[in-house]
Parts: C-alpha cells; structure tokens; sequence
C-alpha cells in the first residue's frame, strides 16, 4: 500500500513539472524579446513528440494525468516554437508562422485522432506492438531534441544562452521524480531509459554553463566591472590645474 501510495505521488509530481515547465521559458522568452541560444528545432521536436506520446497514453488507456500531460506539453512547445521563430534571431514572417502553426495542430490531431481510433481495440485485444512503436518514437523525439542546444554551447565555449534556468531544472526534476516513481513501483525499463536520458542531457547543460563560468564568465565580468568603473570616473576639468 505505502509502495503504490509513493509511486502515485511521485508520479503525479513528475507529471505536474512536466506540464507546466515551459511557462518560465515562455514569460522569459516574452520579456526579452529574443531567442539567440534557443533553438527552434529543439522545440518543434518536443512539440512533435507530444502526438505520439498522445496516441501511446489515449491509446494504452493510461491515465488522465497521463493523457493531459502531452496535450499541455505539445501546446507549451508550440508556444515557444512560435516565439523561437517570431523573435530573433530567426524573425521570421506571421504569415509564415500561422501557415507553420496551423499545419502543425492540424496534422497532429489527424494523427491523434486517425490512430487512437484504430490501434486502441488492437491494443485492448492484446495486440501491443503498435502502441510500443508510438512510445519509442515518442522517446527517441524528445531526446533528440536536446541535441540541438549543444550545438549552441559549442557556439559560446560551453555558456548557456537563451534557456531558462527554472525551465531547465523543473524539466530535470519531472525527470527525476519519474524515474524514482518507477524504480519503487511497476519497472518499466523503456521509460526508465528515457528519463535517464533527457536528465543526463539537461544535467549536460548545468555543467557546460558552470565549467564556462570558471573557465572564462569570471574573467569575463572582471573585465566587464573594470570597463563599467573606469566609465564612471569623473572627469578632471584641466582648465583649473
């Protein structure tokens, strides 16, 4: 009883920060106007992950937490794909976005609709192959999608720029309170490897950034303060020596 009471409650945690961890990336996105470091691949890929994972939880008759959590997620990384496309330093066209976003939804709930519809009583009279393909894809997008930001780190000596440090780390921490739901309760290995992935990656991250702050961020701002001083010195007026 305790077991299967720590599992849920883990688990529901896990779901909450996955559903809601790009609200801080999209009010930062928002305020600063710019996306220099966040890249626009990396969340189409989140964004396209969420129909697969859709059709494998609606599909398998997973929970309702389990069902909303890819319907919020997807509609989260759409959001911040637009904004990685409207900002700069891609600035691309509305016109041009509203044909990619209306694309996107409207393709994705064909899918979602088309195969729920179909491999559901498949999946229910044993047959469960089909639904496994849609989680593995699902989890093969996702991770991928983290990939592209360290082609950025590269860019910048291993500094992040651009990603929001709270995003990060309720992403981590989502992924981190799934994988100890499953190591206390029912072990699922596919979702045991997922998770460790998408957390060894964004654990990637956090390190890239604190190895370029002593490597080089403190020399950086050392340099960056004595520039600011040597500004605010007043000026002697000669006239009078």
């Amino acid at each position: 009883m305790a077991i299967g009471v720590a599992e849920n409650v883990l688990a529901t945690a896990g779901t909450i920060c996955w559903c809601i961890q790009l609200i801080p990336q999209i009010i930062r996105n928002y305020r600063v106007k710019d996306c220099e470091g966040f890249t626009p691949l990396m969340m189409f890929l989140w964004a396209a992950s969420g129909i697969p994972f859709s059709i494998y939880f609606f599909g398998t008759d997973g929970s309702i937490p389990l069902r909303i959590q890819p319907q919020l997620f997807t509609f989260l990384c759409t959001v911040a794909w637009i904004q990685s496309l409207y900002y700069p330093p891609v600035k691309m066209p509305l016109k041009k976005i509203a044909v990619y976003g209306a694309s996107f939804a409207i393709i994705g709930a064909a899918l979602e609709a088309g195969f729920i519809v179909w491999l559901r009583p498949v999946y229910r009279h044993g047959t469960h192959w089909p639904m496994l393909i849609f989680g593995i894809i699902a989890s093969i997008l996702l991770a991928v999608g983290l990939v592209p930001p360290y082609f950025e780190l590269a860019k910048r000596k291993g500094r992040v720029i651009g990603i929001n440090f709270v995003f990060l780390s309720m992403d981590s921490m989502g992924a981190l309170l799934s994988m100890l739901s499953i190591c206390v309760g029912t072990f699922d290995i596919m979702s045991m490897v997922l998770y460790a992935i998408v957390l060894a990656m964004e654990v990637g991250i956090f390190l890239s950034h604190i190895i370029w702050y002593f490597r080089f961020g403190r020399h950086e701002k050392k340099l960056e303060k004595e520039l600011e001083n040597g500004l605010e010195k007043p000026k002697v007026d000669e006239s009078i020596a």
